[in-house]
Parts: structure tokens; sequence; C-alpha cells
């Protein structure tokens, strides 16, 4: 149960859903599908027939579901976004320098220094 609650928790996160949202699709409380997620309540055929079709997949693909290509994706993307934020950091750092010396220039001809 482990196993599933695992798989369907890296769906659920794959769809950008809070537990709130999918337990509202599975009409059960925040609560009981957490105990799905973590493996601590077994899930009945009828459950499990539900969540597949909520993650459209057969019950047979999402009891032998793999997320090892989903999360070379996943790291994929991230280590994407990593790149993209560092550059972003730089700009900023860059426009907090240029911030600094206009400033400064500023400051000059005023007369402050």
């Amino acid at each position: 149960m482990k196993n599933l609650g695992k798989k369907i928790r890296l769906l659920r996160h794959q769809r950008g859903w809070s537990q709130e949202d999918v337990a509202k699709r599975l009409d059960i409380s925040i609560p009981a599908f957490s105990k799905i997620e973590t493996g601590i309540t077994d899930v009945n055929l009828s459950r499990l027939d539900q969540i597949s079709q909520l993650f459209d997949l057969s019950i047979v693909e999402l009891l032998t579901y793999n997320d090892a290509d989903d999360q070379k994706k996943y790291n994929s993307e991230l280590e994407t976004t990593l790149e993209k934020l560092n550059g972003r950091e730089e700009e900023i750092i860059a426009l907090q320098k240029k911030v600094i010396e206009l400033y400064e220039e500023l400051r000059k001809v005023r007369g402050e220094y």
C-alpha cells in the first residue's frame, strides 16, 4: 500500500493538485485521502478504480506505474528551472549594483559627499 500511496502522491504532484483537490474529486475527507497516500488505509477495488479514472489510467497502469521516467523528467525540469533562477539572480545582482552606482552618482551631483 505504501508504494501505491507514493505513486498516487507523485501523480497528484505532477498535476499540481493538493490533497484537498483530490479528496474533493474522490468525495472523501482530506484525512482519509492522506491515509491512502501514506499507505495507512488499504484501498478497496472500487476506490482503486475511482483513483485510476481520476488520473486517466487503468487499474493495472496505476498498480504498475513506474515513476523512474517521470522522475527523470521531473529532475530535468527542475534543473532547467534552477538554471533560469540562477540567471535571474545574477540579473538582480547586476541591477542592484547599477542602482547603487546611480545613487552614489546622484549623491555626488547633489554634493552630499
